[in-house]
């Protein structure tokens, strides 16, 4: 049975559709409305505050902490500056992805590296030999992603002290900081594609930083976001998600369910010239000889859904809400690969997916067909295939002066 998050008691107070969706073992708010449109475009156009306490989260210390860490994940984290975040995936010996995360540097040998999936096992086999410790910290920090473009106005006015001043803070970096006489860490991180922030906070003080955050927000028109709107969000940011877009090889019942980096566009977190990583040299072998997938992203032409629903008399429907669900990708009548995320896009209004294609059937910029139902009926609307993310705004790299 779900139990309850660290800001548990606030989210449930605010919610009125007493939707709820077990994440990793927590209650998640699906949507804190009867519908979530308006939590959607809060976060485009004001913020979104989600609680995104169920992320497993895991320290490493100890003098070998560095070495670990570089083993485990494909960038190389030698690069990785003392008050920097780095965004990451982790391999088996095959190259094929277990997972993919943020990795904090608090010191030289000082991480803290957060997860989708439980990963403590994985993370103790890696290290073992190392003189490294390995804490799961997941159930002491409650963590809040503030996201928008007000989520700089609303933090400045609740932040009383940071060493990193929020003005100056860069992407993906990090800061320890106070709200009122709360220590905090804010990252310049999120999962939607805009300006934003997480908040990491110690379950003692989680409920007092939720309160002071919210009820500040208000004044800029922030809402409590949910998981459902979120999901729309993240495609749009061309973002991943784990079980869906991908099944980690730990999870997959066959071969040809694993991806390695390079098949689900992660090839540019992928070094190299760094450490002995795990899975190195397999991924060296697939660089050098190429990917048997290509990760796209998909816009849907709306013209073509139109003469489809018109065939039967119908205006085309919109997906109130994203699909998980994974549909065929054709070209020249035969499937070549797959789209694993869809949803229809309120801000950019088009039809959009992520998939992956077979690497000798396509590429960006190719027309191409997906299968959408049409009144009981499989059809194949035309898609081109392009790069993502889809929506990329400026102000969420800038930094103001």
């Amino acid at each position: 049975m779900p139990i309850p998050t660290p800001f548990h008691s606030r989210t449930a107070a605010i919610s009125t559709s007493h939707e709820w969706r077990d994440w990793s073992g927590y209650l998640a708010a699906a949507k804190y409305s009867p519908t979530h449109d308006a939590e959607y475009y809060a976060v485009r156009s004001a913020a979104g505050l989600l609680d995104v306490s169920p992320l497993f989260k895991y320290e490493i210390t100890g003098p070998a902490a560095e070495r670990l860490v570089d083993r485990i994940m494909t960038r190389d984290i030698a690069k990785c500056k003392v008050g920097q975040v780095m965004y990451s995936p982790w391999c088996d010996e095959d190259g094929q992805v277990i997972d993919d995360g943020t990795v904090q540097r608090f010191g030289p040998q000082h991480f803290r590296i957060t997860a989708a999936d439980p990963s403590l096992r994985w993370f103790q086999d890696v290290g073992y030999g190392l003189d490294a410790q390995i804490k799961d910290i997941s159930a002491d920090l409650g963590a809040l992603a503030l996201q928008g473009p007000k989520s700089r106005e609303i933090l400045k006015q609740v932040v009383s002290q940071a060493d990193t001043p929020l003005d100056h803070l860069k992407y993906y970096y990090l800061t320890a900081a106070k709200i009122g006489r709360i220590p905090v860490t804010i990252t310049r991180t999120g999962y939607t594609g805009d300006l934003g922030y997480e908040i990491w906070v110690a379950r003692r003080d989680a409920e007092k930083v939720y309160d002071q955050i919210y009820k500040t927000g208000l004044r800029y028109g922030l809402l409590p976001l949910g998981l459902t709107a979120l999901d729309m969000l993240r495609i749009e940011a061309g973002l991943l998600l784990i079980d869906v877009d991908y099944i980690a090889a730990t999870k997959a019942d066959i071969e040809a369910q694993k991806s390695s980096p390079y098949e689900i566009g992660l090839g540019w977190a992928v070094d190299l010239d760094g450490g002995d990583f795990i899975g190195k040299r397999a991924l060296q072998h697939e660089a050098k000889n190429g990917s048997e997938w290509l990760f796209v992203g998909l816009e849907i032409e709306w013209e073509h859904l139109e003469e489809l629903y018109g065939q039967v008399d119908l205006p085309p429907k919109v997906l109130g809400t994203a699909s998980r669900s994974a549909v065929p990708i054709y070209r020249d009548g035969f499937q070549i690969g797959q789209a694993t995320s869809i949803c229809f896009s309120p801000f950019l209004k088009k039809y959009i997916a992520l998939g992956i294609v077979e690497t000798h059937a396509a590429a960006i910029g190719d027309e191409v067909h997906i299968e959408m139902t049409v009144e009981f009926t499989r059809q194949q609307a035309r898609a081109r295939l392009v790069k993502t993310p889809f929506f990329n705004p400026q102000r969420k790299r800038a930094v103001l002066k």
